[in-house]
């Protein structure tokens, strides 16, 4: 079982999938993921692994230690790391992606100096907060204020769902600095986690366990004005700017997740008789999987369209958003039919397919929803 040959890969990015998967395989066989995920414990040493083969470093320039890779480079190892396990991508996008290059862009050099070269190697774990229980979609109804105070800043407000948080070293913060702006008051800090004054508070979710997601309460943090990120009331554009990336990720780890759910139900399916015939003999079962097939292909497609045309220097943001949903819808569809084809099996703990349904239903919601994606799509089209 393995991801499908794409004519257009380049030979590095064959060679992604091909250190990858073994790498993964070895340090977060499939037994552990489950034990991990029962326990709800983070994956530290498959990130460790990850980090020291040079992976984190896949997006940022070499002058920290970066590989300088392209958008394709970047969807095509999120997929292939989604196809071993969807949280495991999770936890890279929100150290490297959410979190680390918001710094990138953003932090002063002295900053990027301190903390880029900790993304990379490993050693620092990022998270990106941002939503807070009255502003989710709506980003600029937060709350979360930041009031000046000599060479500081004191933050003051909560943040919730924020995925990685209680692992995180750094955390990029979405603050409010002039409350009555809207999104003109927007700005963005980095944050040490263990500054006085912040809490992390885990949460229970459906799925995701091994990374679950967390409250962050701010009373009265200091952060000095020299962590801003960007111009003061300029987090609003730093955000944007990063939406894109956001979605092509988004959509390479639902890729990879929908071939995964494919070859495990397959897998299932090729061994389960009934009647005194495989299922898969039956026309039902198989109209099946080809239907996952067409969902699997058309989002790897599309994911690999926006990369290429980020990679052209273009900002497609309807196609991003495009992608977003249809990989992400897809992902929860096939998840739902992987259930179906095993039965009662598929609803059991004891078989992963389980997991890949709770996993894959955050997709829509997580990242801007598919009804806010919906409204960007008529936007470009000019309604």
């Amino acid at each position: 079982m393995s991801l499908p040959d794409d004519y257009q890969l380049t030979g590095p990015q064959r060679m992604i999938r091909d250190s990858v998967l073994p790498l993964l395989a070895d340090v977060l066989p499939r037994e552990k993921i489950r034990a991990l995920d029962e326990a709800g414990e983070f994956p530290f040493e498959a990130y460790e692994a990850l980090a020291q083969a040079g992976w984190m470093g896949l997006p940022y320039d070499d002058k920290y230690g970066g590989a300088n890779g392209s958008y394709k480079d970047l969807a095509v190892f999120v997929e292939t790391v989604a196809y071993h396990n969807a949280q495991m991508a999770s936890a890279y996008l929100a150290s490297v992606v959410y979190g680390g290059m918001q710094i990138s862009h953003g932090a002063s050099d002295a900053v990027k100096d301190e903390i880029l070269p900790g993304i990379i190697s490993g050693k620092t774990r990022m998270a990106l907060c941002l939503t807070e229980p009255e502003a989710g979609s709506d980003v600029s109804a937060i709350r979360t204020s930041a009031v000046a105070d000599g060479d500081d800043y004191v933050i003051n407000g909560q943040k919730i769902y924020i995925t990685c948080a209680h692992v995180a070293h750094q955390l990029v913060v979405a603050t409010k600095t002039d409350r009555d702006a809207g999104r003109r008051g927007i700005t963005l800090f980095v944050v040490d986690a263990r500054t006085p004054g912040l809490t992390v508070r885990p949460l229970k979710a459906l799925g995701r366990r091994m990374i679950h997601t967390n409250e962050v309460f701010f009373d009265n943090v200091r952060v000095p004005a020299n962590r801003m990120l960007g111009t003061l009331h300029g987090g609003w554009h730093a955000l944007m700017r990063g939406l894109n990336m956001e979605r092509l990720c988004l959509s390479a780890a639902a890729s990879g997740n929908i071939q995964k759910i494919i070859d495990y139900a397959k897998a299932y399916a090729d061994e389960r008789t009934q009647f005194g015939r495989p299922i898969t003999d039956y026309q039902a079962v198989a109209h099946k999987f080809a239907d996952m097939q067409v969902m699997a292909e058309t989002t790897r497609v599309l994911t690999y369209r926006v990369a290429d045309m980020l990679d052209a220097g273009l900002q497609p943001t309807a196609e991003t958003a495009i992608a977003k949903v249809v990989a992400t819808e897809n992902n929860c569809k096939c998840a739902d039919m992987g259930i179906q084809i095993m039965g009662g099996a598929g609803y059991m703990m004891e078989h992963e397919m389980q997991m890949y349904f709770r996993d894959a239903r955050v997709g829509p919601i997580g990242g801007g929803t598919s009804e806010i994606m919906r409204t960007i799509i008529a936007k470009q089209m000019g309604l």
